[in-house]
């Protein structure tokens, strides 16, 4: 039995990121996950500039240490592509130079990412990294909270636990009530394919919102090596609803859809084709409890219009590490004291989930959609509005009002 003040479960970025944060507080704790390093994580793979400014908060470096990493693309933005087939790009900084500037996003495969993390975690003397380990139990006690492995030998006794442990933490649905709710939830599938031609000069990641696919989209995204993250996004409700083999239409997609057909042409299937679920953050739910807080896709903290989780995780992981400090110096692991952390992660990403939730309904109703990707290509002030939509959320409130869609329609 090893005893430990912090105790994080699973060390994925939202993991990494609050021991990290812990570290360079002074403050020691274990870090468990049942894999070994390097691990693949099945995912988009897009480091937006969310992520660069976590990784500046962790240390002001780990930015630059990044881009000298050859598994990495530096990104310069999103291409938007409405059910008509209209493109809105919006880069991720206005009037970029690619050949000078730094580059606001990357594009790294999770395994190549994930372990960037944890070379930086190794690095730190007052984290434990316990990799290989699957828990099987996790009990309350006097104390906390007690961890045990499916072996049933290995044992960690913690006053605090963050879980960090994914999409399907039991944790999260048994401990804290998270429910898998299919109209807050997604079903993607990922593959890596070579030689897809057609990808951006500048590594802008596209999203496709096929009409076949709303409300979710199919995505590629350019990876070193001649590669491309390729897949596909739905909500679970409609999945069900209308019966959806994701697998079949994909590919269906991939061989029959116009633009693809020509660009997948002479491109090559590398490995399976991966399933894995996006808990949304369409919704608030508590996060934290007695002795406990929830971190990243185990708290439900995806981005809904896009599918962002990345920096959600590293976001939540920061304020996670932030309460965990306060906890130990007031001595006080209630739910109540932990509510600070709720209201610090909401405070920071809500309004953005909201709205993205409201981006995410305007799928409802392609024709709109079309009618704004259209205007935006035609005219490069509003497509630079639009653009700075997503970046400044008071502009972006602008999307849910609907006197922006008639000015838009009517002028």
């Amino acid at each position: 039995m090893q005893q430990h003040d912090i105790c994080i479960l699973g060390a994925g970025p939202g993991g990494a990121t609050a021991a990290l944060h812990l570290a360079s507080k002074g403050i020691p704790c274990v870090l468990i996950d049942k894999a070994v390093f390097p691990r693949d994580k099945v995912c988009g793979d897009a480091l937006s500039g969310k992520v660069v400014n976590e990784l500046k908060r962790i240390d002001p470096g780990l930015p630059a240490l990044l881009g000298k990493q050859k598994e990495q693309l530096p990104s310069w933005g999103i291409h938007f592509i409405s059910p008509a087939g209209h493109k809105l790009s919006v880069p991720f900084k206005p009037d970029y130079d690619a050949a000078q500037d730094v580059p606001s996003g990357y594009i790294s495969k999770r395994i190549d990412f994930d372990n960037f993390l944890i070379e930086q975690v190794k690095q730190r003397p007052e984290i434990t990294l316990l990799e290989g380990i699957g828990i099987a139990k996790v009990e309350r006690d006097a104390q906390g909270y007690t961890l045990t492995d499916k072996s049933g030998e290995y044992q960690v006794s913690t006053r605090l636990l963050i879980a960090a442990n994914g999409a399907h933490s039991t944790f999260a649905r048994r401990e804290a009530g998270i429910e898998q709710e299919p109209a807050h939830y997604c079903a993607g599938l990922r593959a890596y394919y070579k030689n897809v031609a057609g990808l951006d000069k500048d590594n802008f990641i596209e999203l496709h919102f096929l009409k076949d696919f709303l409300p979710g989209y199919f995505w590629i995204f350019p990876l070193p090596g001649g590669y491309a993250n390729v897949g596909v996004g739905m909500l679970s409700e409609t999945v069900s609803q209308k019966k959806v083999n994701l697998k079949k239409e994909m590919l269906r997609m991939i061989e029959s859809h116009p633009e693809f057909k020509q660009r997948f042409a002479g491109a090559e299937l590398m490995g399976d084709i991966k399933g894995y679920g996006l808990p949304l953050g369409s919704k608030k739910r508590v996060i934290s409890g007695d002795n406990y807080m929830l971190v990243g896709d185990a708290a439900s903290l995806i981005d809904p219009f896009t599918g962002e989780g990345i920096s959600n995780a590293m976001i939540s992981g920061r304020w996670a590490a932030t309460q965990a400090e306060l906890c130990l110096q007031q001595q006080n692991f209630s739910a109540d004291f932990m509510r600070g952390y709720d209201k610090a992660v909401y405070n920071r990403l809500w309004k953005e989930l909201k709205l993205s939730r409201r981006m995410q309904q305007l799928l409802d109703y392609p024709w709109l959609f079309n009618q704004v990707a259209s205007k935006a290509s035609k005219n490069k002030a509003l497509a630079e509005t639009i653009s700075c939509m997503f970046t400044d959320l008071d502009l972006r409130e602008r999307l849910k009002q609907p006197s922006f869609y008639l000015r838009l329609l009517f002028n």
